[in-house]
């Protein structure tokens, strides 16, 4: 092992940073000075004893004096080290990744001059786009594209897991992108079962967001609805603002935006859709809410653990110190008397 010699292996944060396998050696490190005044106590009778004349010295002791502890000390901090090897310290690293299966979603945003009413804040189409984004944050690995639609539709992002790409186009979205007047809801919802007929992926949902006019096209949304059934693809139909309040004079001419409604109902009932209603920002966050509910997938969480071993470390240490005490014992460091 790398750099085992390095006094930072017996700094304060190393040795806060490990995890013990059995800590209880660890108690026993107390003992260590003990054993060395047991052994004292046993061989003090025993003891060799020259009698000389010995006239005392004041002062420090001489540092060839001092030299008679190395022994002991390599003997004792050896036994320690054995200790705290026994106690096995380890670092152990943590990751969970989280895997799920993921889903196909398709979000079909109507951007028609309708979308610009302000009875949501700050118009339909900003609240819409606000929800879209909340909502793709917390989708997990899912593959999201993006359609918008006015008397056309265009397929502006395909289904991806690249999110920070999907909120760039969400940000350019805006009425502009498509000259063409009108609302052609069919066309739209037939361009998201075309992206997604042929996915891989076993659970396919379409997001389409509308203020309930229904106006151009060559594709019927009943149809659209029927092709989308049969390639499996699961519709939920959102019709945000606030239906207008018509006099009796109107009834005859707005009686189409009143059955528009019904057929957003229609278009989710003909699957195993849900239709919703969001009459201001917060109903809006509602749907969304809702809908992410309904279409989460089953995910699992992995944990892994990284564990590297350190007791090598303070085996290399402890056997080190004993060679060390081992050398010395025949040297003038040694108090033969004792031996």
């Amino acid at each position: 092992m790398e750099n085992w010699f390095s006094l930072e292996w017996f700094g304060y944060s190393t040795l806060r940073s490990y995890e013990w396998v059995y800590p209880y050696f660890l108690y026993l490190l107390p003992l260590v000075p003990f054993l060395f005044w047991l052994r004292n106590a046993l061989h003090r009778k025993h003891k060799q004893r020259l009698t000389i004349t010995y006239t005392s010295v004041t002062g420090l002791r001489s540092w060839l004096t001092l030299l008679r502890f190395v022994q002991p000390i390599c003997v004792g901090l050896a036994i320690s080290l054995i200790l705290v090897a026994l106690a096995r310290p380890q670092v152990v690293s943590e990751r969970k990744d989280q895997y799920s299966e993921g889903i196909d979603i398709m979000l079909l945003l109507d951007i028609s001059d309708s979308m610009i009413e302000k009875d949501l804040s700050p118009n339909r189409l900003e609240a819409a786009k606000r929800m879209a984004r909340q909502f793709i944050k917390g989708r997990l690995q899912d593959r999201i594209g993006l359609i918008v639609f006015a008397g056309e539709a265009v397929s502006l992002c395909p289904l991806t897991t690249d999110y920070e790409l999907l909120y760039g186009f969400l940000d350019e979205v805006n009425p502009s992108l498509i000259p063409t007047p009108g609302t052609a809801i069919g066309s739209a919802l037939a361009v998201a079962v075309n992206r997604m007929r042929d996915t891989p992926g076993e659970s396919k949902v379409a997001i389409l967001i509308s203020d309930g006019d229904n106006t151009s096209g060559n594709l019927g949304p009943t149809t659209s609805a029927q092709l989308a059934n049969a390639f499996g693809v699961k519709v939920y139909t959102i019709s945000v603002g606030r239906p207008k309040k018509m006099s009796k004079a109107d009834t005859t001419t707005n009686a189409g935006a009143l059955m528009d409604e019904g057929e957003l109902q229609n278009i989710a009932g003909i699957g195993n859709g849900k239709y919703f209603r969001a009459t201001d920002n917060t109903a809006l966050e509602t749907v969304f809410k809702q809908i992410d509910q309904l279409e989460k997938v089953k995910s699992r969480d992995v944990l892994s653990r990284d564990v590297k071993d350190y007791y090598r470390v303070y085996l290399y240490w402890a056997v080190a110190l004993l060679l060390a005490a081992i050398g010395t014992k025949s040297t003038f460091m040694a108090n033969i008397l004792e031996d």
